[in-house]
């Protein structure tokens, strides 16, 4: 659950600098996978470092 609501902050955050770049709010979508989706499943401090990120796709208008 903190996990989520991490991960959702931190998505929200993102879409807000995009946002602030002059990117168009309606273009951008976010989602938050929390734990389920880790970009490294190891369990250490280099793992979770990797794993606190925000990935973005750019699709065409």
């Amino acid at each position: 659950e903190y996990n989520l609501a991490l991960g959702e902050r931190r998505a929200q955050s993102a879409k807000q600098f995009l946002i602030s770049l002059g990117l168009p709010a309606d273009r951008i979508t976010t989602i938050s996978y929390g734990e389920d989706k880790p970009l490294d499943p190891r369990h250490n401090e280099e793992a979770w470092a990797k794993n606190r990120r925000a990935h973005f796709i750019i699709l065409p208008k």
